[in-house]
């Protein structure tokens, strides 16, 4: 099924919108099955929180809302796994061998997080709502939060941080796009967009309120909240003034581009050559 067509999932969509507005609705079956279908076409890939139109990212918030509401009409349930325990709401995510999925103790995704085929899950951990495309490897003690959007073939390295959102419904999710590379300990928080084949260096830190500073021209140029396609980027600092004095705040700078005409298997090691950076 192609993502963009949801005609099939409109009374679905109004009941979860009826049962977001009035929550007293949520005890009649019709508001519960609808809810758990959209979570589990979640599961499944079918539908996600985010998708990628005409170039674009388009946010389908009844689908947020049906994550969220999903909390409140299910109970705390023990989950067992040899002698390891678990007790929450949502179930652990299952059928890794049928799709192809290598997952490595102590990887743990929940129920309601898309994980395509050929992605490795290291000991990390996935959110509900998240998705994360073929090809993706996320490392040792990444973290993918609730409605991140995951690209295809995207290294996400040790400690790496993707941040989760659900509310306000409203607010977009974490997109990292296909091919990027996102270094150790690097934190992507707060409706930040990586653009294609992009290259954060180890721990670049990317918020909202973050300048990301392209210093490659003859004049510094800031983005906001969204790192260009094929941009390598390292941590960096600038000078603000305080009332107690001047002093060095965080910001992310741009210092080149991926040269899109390179193998993508040996690009990142030509980036780190030329540039010198550490991930």
């Amino acid at each position: 099924m192609h993502f963009k067509e949801f005609t099939m999932y409109k009374d679905q969509e109004k009941t979860i919108c009826a049962a977001w507005d009035d929550r007293r609705l949520l005890m009649t079956e019709s508001a519960r099955d609808a809810i758990n279908e959209i979570i589990e076409c979640l599961d499944k890939g079918i539908l996600r929180v985010a998708e990628p139109v005409n170039g674009n990212w388009q946010l389908n918030e009844w689908i947020k809302k049906a994550v969220l509401l999903f909390f409140s009409i299910r109970q705390m349930e023990l989950t067992e796994v040899g002698p390891f325990q678990f007790y929450d709401k949502i179930p652990l995510k299952s059928g890794y061998d049928k799709n192809d999925i290598r997952v490595v103790p102590h990887a743990v995704a929940r129920y309601g997080a898309y994980i395509a085929n050929r992605v490795i899950l290291m000991p990390s951990y996935v959110n509900i709502g998240a998705y994360v495309d073929s090809g993706t490897m996320v490392d040792t003690w990444a973290t993918v939060g609730s409605c991140a959007q995951i690209g295809k073939n995207v290294h996400l390295s040790g400690g790496a941080g993707i941040g989760g959102v659900l509310e306000p419904v409203q607010a977009a999710p974490v997109i990292v796009e296909d091919d990027c590379f996102i270094g150790s300990r690097c934190i992507v928080v707060e409706g930040v967009r990586v653009g294609k084949e992009a290259v954060l260096g180890a721990n670049v830190v990317l918020t909202r309120s973050t300048r990301i500073i392209d210093v490659t021209g003859n004049k510094p140029l800031e983005h906001i909240a969204y790192i260009p396609e094929r941009s390598v980027v390292i941590p960096g600092s600038y000078l603000k003034k305080f009332p107690a004095g001047e002093f060095g705040v965080s910001c992310a700078i741009i210092i080149g581009k991926r040269k899109a005409s390179t193998d993508l298997k040996t690009s990142l090691n030509d980036v780190l050559r030329e540039f010198n950076v550490p991930v």
